[in-house]
């Protein structure tokens, strides 16, 4: 998979969702609309940070770090036909690992 050519404004970051497996509880395989949707991302690309009284302040993430979202932060966008999601440095919980 390419890495898409986009690059985040401010403090906002491209993040690709880690898929968990499939999930099946007593021999039950649970359909794609019932999943919760995933917490952890990796980090694709990252913004060059706020500005906050004339100061660029930079974005503590790098690329290809783990990370945990908020469960509903962000804003879903496919690009060259995969999902990634664009959010803000305040939706980051933390870095695992």
């Amino acid at each position: 998979m390419a890495e898409p050519n986009i690059r985040p404004l401010g403090d906002r970051v491209l993040v690709k969702l880690i898929e968990e497996q499939e999930t099946k509880k007593g021999g039950i395989i649970i359909p794609d609309t019932a999943k919760e949707k995933p917490q952890e991302a990796t980090v694709v690309a990252v913004g060059p940070g706020r500005l906050e009284e004339g100061k660029r302040i930079p974005i503590e993430l790098k690329k290809g770090e783990r990370i945990l979202i908020s469960k509903y932060g962000g804003t879903e966008v496919k690009i060259d036909g995969e999902a990634y999601q664009i959010l803000r440095e305040d939706d980051v919980l933390a870095v695992v690992g």
